[in-house]
């Protein structure tokens, strides 16, 4: 078993938190007020129970030898009646609850959703999928559960030990004393628990989210772990991470289970002294049998609630323990807002100017710098250089997905930080190295990014991208359904079926990074010559590494090490037998 840490993790804000997942049932407070009353009526149905047993008891007492059994049935009568309409009641409220609690995870799950479509780019970079997927889905059912049942538990539980304790006052003064002897011992065991129960719990939610994200990755990437034959070294790893996160199970759960047993032991005790008690106390002819059996009755209800909050507090701890995870979420930084008076962008012709720039991802780790280039409209632009030298972080700068940290990108002559980022980002149509299409039919996944699309205009896109031959070919042809993440279609089709959705999508500017990697080289060409004619008039961003797709580019700009080194026509660059030059040559040495 893997080694456990010896650092956990506490809580930051236990009553913040509690407070802000109380704010969640705010628009069900009508629903909460209506629970409290019904919860009200059944318990107090509940707790006249054991006065009418105590009756029956006193009546068949009573006759010394001749019982008067329409009296005790009476008395049994209405307290059958009385427990009949408490579990009713009961049963009523647990689906309120439940359909109450559903609809505030599905509002949670929702703001956390909303919330992950305003996150930056770079959010999503440092944390795994996996951990992202583990706060929807089981964090908040963890919160979704605990909503259900124990709101529930709690009123029933404060209605039931003031009501049991006023009815215990109201029979024996004494026998009351002797059972409050035991509260302070329960209060002070559940006191010092708490602190040992929720960080453990905190650990235990943040484990799930490790395993969960580990187990995604190695998913993703099943064919490399097979085609590497690393099987072995990934089991061992996920067994470290299973038995880690099963130990952190383990570890607050071994404490969890041992609050009922050691709180109906306090009980017990309570119960034991109360008997001793009330049989002395009726030997003198003090108190009646069917007050002494009422009197425990109304004990165990008065202890059975103390139990049962003990319980709701240990869950209520995983609960909170969960809830900060999903509120650490929902406080992250957003995408920075769109500056005052900053307008969307209109009639974009596609002129680009990228003037003195400067940025980097970490503080005092500079990418780009002092990068100056201009984009003509229309024209084609190409980005080369080796690895690392910044051509894509170029794109998300002009997608606005990072804004610079010197200097100022142009569009049209208007610095894009002028401009809404919506804007900025749907004046450009983008084809990505790592492509990606969605669970859905081949025409839904081309028409993905306008809106109204027709028949005649996605086949138009496919023909263009040369893939129509390959979707009639398919028994339904565009109707046809691709699984999750395009798993029944090769990579080179996913890649030509995004360049159809790029084609489609109406915008004066297109990014293509590295879009062709997946094709063959005569598809290739293909599609270049497809595009240069499907895109005239557009201006073309376009990275590359195989620098025989873009001879034809109408400007080249060379990078390295965040630096415009070179800039020109291929023609141009290659008669200066530079840096562009020995890029070029290398690759067909």
């Amino acid at each position: 078993m893997a080694r456990r840490d010896t650092v956990m993790r506490k809580p930051k804000d236990t009553k913040g938190t509690l407070r802000r997942l109380l704010s969640f049932l705010g628009p069900y407070r009508y629903v909460i007020l209506a629970v409290c009353a019904l919860s009200l009526i059944s318990n107090l149905l509940s707790l006249w129970g054991p006065n009418l047993a105590g009756s029956a008891i006193n009546e068949a007492a009573a006759g010394k030898g001749k019982v008067n059994f329409d009296r005790v049935s009476y008395f049994a009568l209405r307290m059958l009646i009385c427990y009949a309409a408490s579990s009713l009641l009961t049963i009523g409220i647990n689906v309120i609850m439940v359909r109450t609690s559903k609809q505030v995870a599905r509002q949670m799950r929702q703001s956390v959703f909303d919330k992950l479509m305003r996150l930056p780019v770079g959010y999503f970079d440092q944390h795994q999928a996996g951990d992202i997927i583990s706060r929807v889905s089981y964090d908040i059912d963890v919160i979704s559960t605990c909503l259900a049942t124990d709101v529930v538990s709690i009123l029933t539980s404060v209605v039931t030990v003031v009501g049991s304790l006023a009815m215990m006052f109201s029979i024996s003064l004494r026998l009351s004393a002797v059972a409050l002897v035991t509260v302070p011992v329960a209060i002070t065991y559940t006191a010092w628990m708490r602190k040992r129960t929720q960080p453990r719990y905190a650990r235990r939610s943040k484990s799930y989210g490790q395993m969960n994200g580990f187990v995604e990755e190695m998913l993703s990437g099943q064919k490399t772990i097979l085609a590497y034959a690393y099987e072995d070294n990934v089991e061992k790893k996920f067994d470290g991470i299973n038995g880690n996160t099963a130990e952190a199970y383990y570890d607050a759960e071994r404490y969890g289970v041992s609050i009922g047993p050691t709180m109906g032991s306090i009980n017990n005790l309570s119960l034991s002294l109360i008997v001793l008690l009330g049989a002395m106390l009726y030997m003198r002819g003090s108190i009646g049998l069917g007050n002494i059996s009422s009197f425990v009755l109304y004990s165990r209800k008065f202890a059975g609630p103390i139990n049962a909050i003990a319980e709701i507090i240990n869950e209520l701890f995983s609960a909170l323990a969960a809830a900060e995870r999903v509120f650490g979420l929902l406080d992250e930084e957003e995408e920075l807002t769109d500056r005052e008076g900053a307008a969307a962008l209109e009639n974009v012709r596609g002129e680009v100017e990228l003037e003195h720039v400067s940025f980097g991802y970490d503080k005092g780790r500079t990418i780009i710098h002092d990068l100056s280039m201009r984009a003509e409209p229309g024209k084609l632009i190409a980005i080369v250089g080796p690895t690392g030298a910044g051509k894509t972080t170029i794109i998300n700068l002009l997608m606005r997905f990072f804004d610079v940290d010197g200097g100022c990108i142009r569009l049209d002559g208007r610095d894009i930080r002028d401009a809404t980022r919506k804007s900025v980002r749907g004046a450009y149509a983008m084809v990505l190295q790592d492509t990606w299409v969605f669970n859905g039919t081949i025409f839904d996944n081309i028409a993905y990014g306008k809106e109204n699309a027709t028949m005649d205009e996605v086949v138009a896109a496919a023909k263009a991208a040369h893939i129509h031959p390959f979707i009639m070919r398919l028994p339904q042809g565009y109707q046809t359904v691709i699984s999750e993440d395009g798993g029944n279609i090769s990579k080179g089709q996913k890649q030509l079926l995004t360049i159809a959705r790029a084609m489609l999508y109406d915008a004066r500017m297109l990014i293509l990074d590295e879009a062709t990697s997946n094709v063959d080289t005569s598809t290739e060409r293909e599609i270049q010559r497809a595009m240069r004619e499907l895109m005239r008039g557009k201006t073309c961003f376009v990275i590359a590494h195989r620098l025989s797709t873009i001879q034809n580019a109408d400007h080249i700009l060379v990078l390295n090490h965040g630096d415009v080194v070179e800039q020109g026509t291929h023609a141009s660059l290659m008669a200066e037998k530079g840096f562009y030059y020995q890029l070029y040559a290398a690759q067909f040495e």
